[in-house]
């Protein structure tokens, strides 16, 4: 038997899987630490990890996961990556980290990047980039320029947190075109890293390391690596993607048309197209996908919705802390479509980047205490997290995105039927649900390089499917309930 392994590093924790190499199969996941990972905060808005610590987790998650599944390491043989997107590793000549890794979380670039958007022209910006520089990954190296110059002369590579991943593997320096174009380093006109930018920031283009594809031989682990982490020396890392394009391609979701979405603390749509134009630059974010190239352009847009698990999981902790969410579930299922009139705004974990980053709070609307109870506001809550991912799938819309299918994963938010059921007839997609994590995804994607699976699609299974939820030919209680919702939000937001 032999296997792949793949990594899903997180912010929080490292998860980790093995498939089989014959079938595609899952046969053991697991995460560590158990405690989320600390991150660094010496200033509001700032965000840091440390990559030697994501490298310790690496190690000991695959240990964990080993000796979990009973496989023995020598039938490993083959390694796929995926990251936390958007950070900022800097590493000297003899491969050593300089300073703490500037996560995607942090907000200290904010400026530079709108600066140079400003600076450069928003025309340019959207037609080569597709987006604005700013807080990406790019604008974190001027920052690091700019405030560290003593740090700044020292760097020998910039890496992103997978290429730094990478490079404790294989000792290689490399990245990808998909982890370029995350950082907002990708000119997609010239099909090259946009050196006007570097120029304009100052910052020269020799520190990007090595381009290699997204599925290709990147390196071999080499004896140092084999020591620490307990894989075959000589074994090649044979995959690598930032999390939300990984997420996608987990969940087979890989032509245009097809949109990933997760529903956790905060709600992501993650929709592709073979359009390598966007009118957007603010509210959503174009990527190279997992399997774009330049004959074949496939563009994933990223849609960020900040306020969505967060609200019904505060709505259960202040009603129903002793009950479980398919308790509150059923109890939502007892109300109509609409909720009698109520209606709940969930924004209220932060800026929201599809409302033009304002960040006016969560509101309820039409309350009324001789009518509405508990029941009333869990759906209220589950509609209004539902309109909002179907707000930000109308703009994708209009940003050139032909809708077919959604795939999600087997989370809280998808788990309810109210919740699905109302985006599926809003958006007439069908949403299936899939089982199935990043981890798994990622070790897939190394079988797919290696050769072991001829497509992506066939290192699949439908097994991974729980159930597909379909748009309801009755649509007119939820166009009503969403018209009135939009309204409410375009009245309090703009």
């Amino acid at each position: 038997m032999a296997y792949y392994i793949g990594y899903d590093l997180g912010s929080s924790s490292v998860k980790a899987a093995l498939v089989d190499a014959s079938s595609g199969q899952s046969i053991g996941i697991t995460n560590y630490p158990e405690n989320e990972m600390k991150i660094i905060s010496l200033e509001t808005g700032w965000a840091e990890q440390q990559p030697e610590l994501w490298w310790k987790n690496i190690i000991k998650v695959t240990e964990k996961l080993l000796t979990e599944t009973g496989v023995s390491s020598s039938q490993i043989k083959g390694i796929g990556i995926a990251y936390q997107m958007h950070g900022l590793v800097t590493v000297d000549k003899d491969h050593n980290v300089l300073r703490p890794s500037i996560i995607w979380c942090d907000s200290r670039a904010v400026n530079i990047g709108n600066q140079a958007f400003f600076e450069v022209g928003k025309e340019k910006c959207i037609s080569h980039l597709l987006n604005s520089p700013g807080n990406f990954t790019l604008s974190k190296l001027k920052w690091v320029k700019e405030n560290e110059p003593e740090v700044y002369s020292k760097i020998y590579k910039f890496l992103l947190p997978g290429d730094f991943i990478s490079l404790k593997l294989t000792g290689k320096p490399t990245t990808t075109i998909s982890g370029l174009s995350e950082g907002i380093m990708w000119d997609f006109k010239e099909n090259k890293p946009a050196e006007w930018l570097f120029e304009h920031f100052g910052i020269s283009t020799d520190l990007i390391p090595e381009i290699v594809p997204t599925f290709s031989d990147q390196g071999l682990v080499n004896k140092e690596a084999a020591k620490e982490i307990g894989l075959p020396e000589g074994i090649p890392v044979l995959y690598r993607s930032g999390d939300q394009p990984n997420n996608a391609l987990s969940l087979n979701v890989l032509n245009p048309g097809e949109i990933a979405a997760t529903g956790g603390t905060s709600g992501v749509v993650y929709a592709l197209t073979d359009r390598t134009d966007s009118k957007e630059s603010v509210r959503i974010n174009s990527f190279a996908h997992v399997n774009y190239t330049k004959e074949k352009p496939v563009i994933g847009k990223l849609l960020n919705i900040n306020g969505a698990g967060i609200q019904y999981s505060w709505m259960k902790s202040q009603l129903a802390s002793s009950s479980s969410y398919n308790d509150i579930n059923e109890l939502a299922a007892r109300v109509p479509v609409g909720s009698d009139g109520l209606r709940i705004i969930p924004f209220g974990n932060g800026a929201e980047r599809m409302l033009e980053n304002t960040n006016n709070g969560s509101s309820i609307f039409n309350l009324n205490f001789n009518k509405h109870q508990s029941q009333h506001l869990f759906r209220a809550a589950l509609e209004g997290i539902a309109f909002a991912f179907v707000y930000g799938i109308n703009i994708l819309k209009e940003d050139g995105v032909e809708v077919s299918r959604i795939r999600a994963g087997n989370d809280n938010l998808f788990r309810s039927e109210i919740f699905s059921k109302t985006i599926a007839t809003l958006t007439n997609a069908k949403i299936d649900i899939m089982d199935s994590t990043g981890a798994v995804g990622a070790a897939r994607a190394a079988g797919v390089a290696n050769k072991d699976f001829e497509t992506l699609e066939s290192a699949f299974s439908e097994n991974e499917k729980v159930l597909t939820y379909y748009p309801l030919t009755d649509k007119q209680q939820y166009k009503d309930a969403y018209d009135s919702w939009v309204q409410y939000l375009e009245n309090r937001y703009k």
